[in-house]
C-alpha cells in the first residue's frame, strides 16, 4: 500500500462525537511514551501529523485522521503511567472502551508495545480485555533500533510467551523502529490486507 495523502481530521472527547463511521478504520494505542506518535508519523511518512512529546498521557483525546481519502487511522489515548488523577484515568479508560467495543467499522487495534523491557502487566492486561471483548488486533513492538537485534528478539519471544500462558492462539506481531523506518512496509502491507478481507 502507498500512502498518498494523510490529514488530521478532529479530535474527538467521547466514541459517539467520533466521524460518521463510513471508511475503514484502523486504532493505535499502547503504554504512554511506547513511541506511538512517532510510528504514526514514520508510517504516513511525514514528521509532523501526530504530535510527539516527551511528556507521558499528553493524547487525551480520540485523534483521527483521514488516509488516502479512503481510511481513518486512529491514535488513541495511552494507558499506563500518565501522571493524571484517577478520575482523568477513568474517564480515559471509559472512552477508550467505548470506542473499541461499540466502534462499528473498527477493522484492527494496533496495541504497541516497547520490545526494550520484559513483559508488562499493563500491556498483557489491556490485550486480555481485547479478547474478552473480541476485538481483533495485533501487536507492534517498537524500539527495536534501541537494542541489539539478539535482546529484541528475545523480548518479543518473551512476551508471546507470557500470552501462551492464557492465550490459544497468537495474534500476529511486526518488530519496528520509528527511527529506521524498520517495519513500515510489514504494517502498511498488513492494512491492504485487512482491506482485502472486508471487501
Amino acid at each position: 500500500m502507498q500512502i498518498k495523502t494523510a490529514q488530521y481530521l478532529i479530535s474527538s472527547p467521547s466514541f459517539e462525537k467520533c466521524p460518521t463511521p463510513d471508511k475503514p478504520e484502523f486504532a493505535f494505542i499502547g503504554r504512554s511514551n511506547v513511541g506511538k506518535s512517532s510510528l504514526i508519523n514514520m508510517l504516513v511518512n511525514q514528521k509532523n501529523l501526530a504530535k510527539t512529546s516527551a511528556t507521558p498521557g499528553k493524547t487525551q483525546l480520540i485523534n483521527h485522521f483521514i488516509i488516502n481519502n479512503s481510511w481513518y487511522l486512529v491514535d488513541l489515548p495511552g494507558y499506563g503511567y500518565a501522571k493524571r488523577s484517577q478520575k482523568d484515568r477513568n474517564r480515559w479508560e471509559q472512552m477508550i472502551e467505548n470506542y473499541l467495543r461499540k466502534r462499528e467499522n473498527l477493522i484492527n487495534v494496533f496495541v504497541l508495545i516497547d520490545v526494550r523491557h520484559s513483559p508488562q502487566q499493563n500491556d498483557l492486561a489491556f490485550i486480555n480485555k481485547l479478547g474478552e471483548w473480541q476485538v481483533p488486533f495485533v501487536l507492534v513492538f517498537t524500539k527495536a533500533d534501541k537494542e541489539k537485534p539478539n535482546a529484541v528478539k528475545r523480548n518479543e519471544q518473551s512476551f508471546l510467551n507470557k500470552m501462551k500462558e492464557t492465550w490459544q492462539f497468537l495474534p500476529q506481531s511486526f518488530i519496528t523502529s520509528a527511527e529506521k523506518k524498520i517495519g513500515r512496509e510489514e504494517l502498511l502491507t498488513f492494512i491492504q490486507s485487512c482491506f482485502e478481507e472486508n471487501k
